[in-house]
């Protein structure tokens, strides 16, 4: 695996409130190409990681409780029937230090396998990881906002900003 990003296409979304991030996720989760993506996302603390990969779980048909991975690294669920079942991944890496993790936990095999996979905190796992589809960065302005630049990087990426109307 390694990352050498080559950006296909750049967007801008702003999210001016949970309920934007909701609509947000859900015209994202519409997009068949999202099945089998692999999507990060990056910022601060508190930037809204977690709440927007909620809504996603959420429009994806994921019922019942949703935790953070933060202590678990890796949370799996399943998506509605009606979207074809596929496996959820939700990775936290905030708390990942060890490489050899990556093999011992089974993360190679997880990563190869179908699915959606959904990275908070990659640049802790960065050189394991494969290139994602789609490369989100959450800013928090000072009026609550969030500003997210998303960047594809292939064209299954450029797909889900479609979808998205970015």
């Amino acid at each position: 695996m390694g990352r050498t990003a080559t950006t296909l296409k750049t967007a801008e979304a702003r999210w001016a409130d949970e309920d934007a991030t909701a609509e947000w996720a859900a015209r994202l989760a519409q997009a068949p190409e999202l099945a089998d993506a692999f999507i990060t996302l990056n910022g601060d603390l508190g930037a809204g990681k977690t709440t927007f990969v909620r809504h996603l779980l959420r429009a994806l048909g994921v019922e019942g409780r949703i935790k953070s991975p933060t202590y678990a690294i890796v949370e799996v669920h399943q998506g509605a029937s009606a979207l074809g079942g596929w496996p959820i991944l939700h990775f936290d890496f905030y708390r990942f230090e060890d490489p050899r993790e990556w093999d011992d936990a089974g993360f190679r095999e997880l990563f190869a396998a179908p699915g959606l996979k959904l990275a908070e905190w990659p640049e802790k796992a960065a050189p394991a990881l494969p290139l994602p589809d789609l490369e989100m960065h959450i800013d928090t302005e000072p009026d609550g906002t969030r500003t997210v630049r998303l960047d594809a990087h292939s064209l299954k990426g450029q797909q889900l900003l479609q979808a998205c109307g970015t």
